[in-house]
């Protein structure tokens, strides 16, 4: 492991400018074609066959070697948030309102190097494929490849997934089977009253007030129906209405994302949502709409991948820098739509004592660029064993 974290860093300045030019160049979720064509053209100039438009910006890099037939899927995604990045750093974005603050560009930047090395040393037996995925944060990226025939087109034994952490120590591994992130379910409803003249309120039909009621019922639905030995949330995460405060809206807007982790609190909590939604805005006049987004999926790591994976990584980092079993979230990711087709598993690597993920002043520390592809590289190696 010295020898590949040796190397690695000898290539770091050139992994930290992939990282600096995709987080200075963000782009949103199922809109990154600059990206994935940056993507692509590096991946070709070290020896990959590469497909791209893969579910529309989805890219599969493969690299064979040796006679085996066993495959290995490694994923990194690359879509930025609709978040103004409030940081002050030298590649601080350059899109008003775009951001990297998940560290999606760290986790591509990670994959970038470990295919880099790997197509150098060529140290392993069978066929590894790189799979750049856009479109994450809406859940729609993962799908979207599925349905093109990933895994038809590209086979693999297995498929790895891996997301920095912030408040998980800095570099370290964190590896637990099962269900490990939940199923997110994101609404958007809207509340459709009567607009009038802020003096005369009267005569219209008052959608902010319908959607404030709303918004507090909603608080109720966990509270008192999830059992407390289980998790769920639901948050209203934007109220969009009006321009004025002398004009009752005609309409108001909420977002909602709405996590669970067993089949039956997400039937019970979408039921419930349903039936607030539609006697609450009765009750104050007002119709609505719902427009469901991509229903979420909870993601369930496989045992075997899991303590396989975890045995690599304590063997190449030393048994005090990698956890089992780690942290389980009730953020949600689309890399469990793959898991639902190939066994794996995600984890992850501690991002240190930073704001959190979507945090406006989040920060991928870059001192994990090389510690990630190294982990990447040994899972490739002993996986693909010659």
């Amino acid at each position: 492991m010295n020898s590949i974290l040796q190397k690695l860093e000898k290539d770091k300045s050139q992994i930290q400018e992939w990282f600096e030019y995709m987080h200075k160049h963000p782009e949103l979720s199922m809109q990154e074609e600059n990206t994935a064509k940056y993507i692509a053209d590096l991946v070709k100039s070290w020896g990959y066959e590469v497909e791209t438009g893969v579910g529309k910006y989805g890219i599969v890099a493969s690299l064979t070697e040796g006679n085996s037939d066993r495959a290995i899927g490694l994923r990194a995604d690359f879509d930025a948030l609709p978040i103004q990045e409030v940081n002050d750093l030298p590649y601080k974005s350059k899109k008003e309102g775009v951001s990297h603050l998940c560290g999606h560009d760290g986790h591509t930047s990670m994959l970038l190097a470990a295919g880099k090395y790997l197509a150098e040393t060529r140290n392993f037996n069978g066929t590894v494929r790189l799979i750049f995925q856009p479109g994450e944060e809406t859940m729609e990226g993962g799908p979207a490849m599925i349905a093109d025939g990933l895994f038809e087109r590209f086979p693999v034994d297995s498929v790895f997934g891996m997301h920095n952490m912030p408040g998980l120590k800095l570099g370290e591994f964190y590896f637990t089977d099962g269900e490990v992130m939940a199923a997110v379910d994101n609404w958007e409803v809207e509340i459709i009253g009567k607009g009038s003249h802020g003096a005369i309120p009267e005569h219209g039909i008052d959608p902010i007030v319908a959607g404030s009621s709303l918004v507090m019922a909603l608080q109720t639905i966990v509270s008192r129906n999830v059992a407390p030995a289980n998790s769920a949330v639901v948050t209203v995460g934007a109220f969009l209405s009006g321009q004025a405060g002398n004009v009752v809206a005609q309409s108001a807007i909420l977002r909602l994302s709405i996590r669970t982790k067993t089949p039956e609190d997400r039937k019970m909590v979408l039921n419930n949502i349903r039936r607030l939604i539609k006697h609450q805005t009765e009750s104050f006049g007002c119709t609505h709409e719902i427009r469901e987004g991509v229903p979420g999926a909870v993601l369930v790591n496989s045992e075997k991948e899991t303590l396989e994976a975890y045995e690599i990584a304590k063997k190449a980092f030393g048994e005090a820098q990698v956890h089992y079993p780690g942290p389980t979230y009730l953020g949600s990711e689309d890399f469990a739509f793959m898991l639902q087709k190939k066994p794996g598993t995600y984890c992850f690597i501690g991002n240190g004592d930073t704001p959190m993920v979507h945090h406006p002043e989040f920060t991928f520390n870059p001192d994990l660029l090389t510690k990630g592809a190294a982990y990447w590289i040994a899972l490739t190696e002993n996986y693909l064993k010659n």
